[in-house]
């Protein structure tokens, strides 16, 4: 716990546990002179001094009590503090403890060499095995990383406040150790990363898949800050981080490996002369590879754990489990060759020349599977939302598999939506290509081909999608629609589809007065091109009252001072939310007006924002760069026409913001709608935002987008 550093110096903890059982020894095999032997308690050498260097006698082992790890300091403390897992504890920044073996290594190899002879070959060791409890602070606050905090002020040298605030006073000896010259600068065998040194000995980063729910490619930003973090020298000055000690407990989201990483890359020297732009060059195509790789398994814990599951699909029809699961075989199938061929680019040359054909080929030749899949997406989340709604079976069936390890606690949503994700990422990260690859004419016309091939699939994904979904709502719609007296309007056409749909109340007439409706009078349906005023009969039956064509409409935000006098006399607040809608030119050729409020200042907000959407087409272009944007940090899936469906790390144009709410531009499609302001956040820095902005323009021009 924090008094450890008090209750002995950390030259004891040092040669405790680096040397308790290690003799130095002469040709004979004999114990030499010069050494000590550090044995028994550490509570028993922390109550003396350390006299001198002789030998200790032979039976003053025996004779020195063995306090046991029950009794211990930190196990005596056990309960009275709060403590939680290990891996639930992380930083602002990754916990480094690559670095932290380095000292006692050092300390090690430093007294091997001024000893002469060579000591018994031990184990590699890490200050991590020191201890495992969590350190607590003042007032019983959790810290983490004390440890860390020690290798530093160790590697400083005296004088650095330790656990209470005091300073660390070590030997002569030590002082000496850690007063001399450090190692050169790069290191190839200490990575920065712990991940990298494990996956290294692992020989693969695919003996540890991870779900590709669970990381975010970096390719996504293209900022500085995500090269300086791939690039950072672990041993240099400037890669040294300061580590915060509080204690963030949050979801796990596993590390990720880098090229810079690899066991194949650290042994052929290769970092020792390579240019920073050539090394982000290849950084960005190994995320390529191993984020396909993430991606891939994700897919296959798909087939494996639900489309295959019997019990499953014994809880639905045919056609339901078609719609749920479309085509996902032949997804999966085109992901496994992208990835197989990636694959043996990348173990042929230890620096892979580049990917970029590959990009372009599988992206014109073998991805068509994505624009099925992607056009089925309307069927599939109504098809997954009746079931959860309707069959209890279902319900339990899925709920039992999504509890098993191999789901990783993820919820099928998430494994349904991957195709969507990847393919709308997968041009960010070519682009993040065509940028590391500026410097280099030929690599950079290949890297952009490979862009335009990918836009165009994401294009006809997006197409399929848009045309299957506006095609089967409009059929529906024309199925509940009555028109009754009105004369009839043909729905069902190619170029129209729905914005918005919903009850809004009438502030109705009554003589000299007004009064408010109290429940929904008019239910409205607004296309892109024309308004239907319809009351509601039933849960999929509408009479159609009136309509108007988009140009002849007018809408004005009104507020209750602005409305005559209510029943009662009082001008006040009794309406909450008006807004007055003015058809011009109605179905009979005359001007109607409506004069309508909602529940809420967001709803309000909505149907203002969708009655405008005419006026606002003819707008000349804004400057993006002027307004705010945000990051999605959790997904959002639209539950209403005039919603925006957001992947996590979307960057979002906010356009409008209200009640919670936020309306904006989403800059890798240009496409627009409303979602929760709580499943983002406001990107702080101007660097940030106009490169963003910059990328997305890029991408649309170049692409056509």
């Amino acid at each position: 716990m924090s008094e450890r550093y008090s209750d002995s110096s950390l030259e004891d903890k040092l040669l405790e546990h680096r040397f308790h059982s290690e003799l130095r020894l002469d040709a004979n095999g004999n114990p030499a002179p010069g050494l000590p032997m550090v044995r028994g308690s550490l509570q028993v050498r922390a109550n003396a001094a350390f006299q001198s260097e002789a030998p200790a006698p032979p039976g003053d082992e025996e004779s020195r009590p063995v306090v046991l790890s029950t009794q211990s300091p930190v196990a005596l403390k056990m309960g009275t503090q709060q403590l939680i897992p290990k891996s639930l504890a992380v930083a602002s920044k990754a916990k480094t403890p690559a670095r932290h073996q380095s000292f006692g290594a050092a300390v090690l190899s430093r007294e091997a060499a001024r000893r002469g002879p060579p000591l018994l070959a031990v184990p590699s060791f890490s200050l991590d095995d020191m201890d495992m409890d969590m350190d607590s602070g003042p007032g019983g606050m959790l810290r983490r990383n004390l440890r860390n905090q020690s290798y530093r002020a160790a590697m400083k040298g005296p004088g650095q406040p330790s656990s209470q605030g005091e300073s660390v006073q070590l030997s002569p000896k030590l002082q000496a150790l850690a007063e001399e010259p450090s190692r050169p600068a790069r290191c190839p065998v200490k990575n920065k990363r712990t991940l990298g040194r494990k996956r290294a000995h692992k020989g693969s980063f695919k003996d540890d898949p991870q779900f590709y729910q669970e990381i975010q490619e970096r390719g996504l930003n293209t900022s500085p800050e995500s090269d300086d973090d791939v690039l950072d020298d672990p041993t240099s000055p400037e890669g040294t981080r300061k580590v915060d000690s509080t204690i963030v407990v949050k979801s796990y989201r596993p590390a990720q490996v880098t090229w810079s990483q690899l066991p194949e890359v650290v042994e052929s020297g290769v970092l020792d002369t390579l240019p920073a732009e050539e090394r982000k060059r290849q950084e960005a195509i190994f995320e390529i590879l191993t984020s396909e790789f993430s991606y891939q398994h994700s897919l296959s814990v798909l087939v494996a754990e639900f489309l295959q599951s019997r019990e499953l699909r014994a809880s639905m029809t045919q056609t339901e489990h078609h719609h749920l699961f479309s085509n996902i075989l032949d997804v999966l199938g085109a992901s496994q060759k992208f990835f197989e061929d990636l694959e043996q680019r990348h173990k042929a040359q230890v620096l892979v020349e580049d990917i970029s054909d590959i990009l372009e080929v599988h992206a014109e030749q073998h991805f068509h599977p994505y624009v099925a899949y992607c056009s089925n997406e309307v069927y599939q989340q109504r098809t997954l939302q009746r079931l959860t709604s309707s069959s209890a079976t279902f319900r339990e069936v899925l709920r039992e598999i999504e509890r098993r390890p191999a789901c990783g606690g993820l919820p099928m949503i998430s494994f349904l939506i991957l195709p969507m994700q990847r393919v709308t990422r997968l041009p960010l990260l070519t682009d993040t290509l065509c940028l590391k690859s500026q410097g280099h004419p030929e690599r950079y016309q290949a890297a952009n081909r490979a862009l335009k091939a990918i836009s165009k699939l994401v294009r006809r994904c997006n197409q399929g999608a848009h045309q299957m979904e506006r095609t089967e709502q409009m059929y529906t719609l024309h199925t509940q629609l009555d028109f009754g007296k009105v004369k009839s309007l043909p729905l069902i056409s190619a170029s129209r589809w729905l914005l918005k749909r919903g009850e809004v109340f009438l502030v109705e007439e009554t003589g000299l007065f007004r009064k408010l409706a109290s429940r929904p009078t008019y239910y409205l349906f607004l296309f892109n091109d024309v308004l239907v005023v319809t009351k509601k009969k039933s849960e999929d039956s509408y009479v159609v009252q009136d309509y108007a064509q988009m140009e002849h409409l007018r809408v004005q935000k009104m507020e209750p001072s602005e409305l005559p006098l209510l029943g009662g006399g009082n001008r006040s607040s009794s309406v909450p939310h008006p807004f007055q809608v003015t058809l011009l030119h109605n179905s009979e050729g005359r001007q109607e007006q409506f004069l309508l409020y909602s529940d809420s200042a967001s709803d309000r907000a909505r149907w203002i924002m969708a009655l405008t959407y005419g006026e606002r087409q003819g707008q000349g272009p804004t400057n993006k760069g002027d307004l705010p944007q945000v990051e999605v940090t959790k997904a959002f899936f639209a539950k209403q026409a005039d919603e925006l469906t957001l992947q996590q790390a979307d960057v979002v144009l906010v356009l409008h913001q209200e009640d919670g709410w936020l309306y904006g531009e989403r800059l890798r499609d240009g496409e627009t709608g409303w979602f929760p302001e709580d499943f983002a956040r406001f990107i702080t820095s101007r660097m940030a935002v106009e490169g963003n902005v910059r990328r997305m323009e890029r991408l649309r021009v170049e692409t056509d987008v």
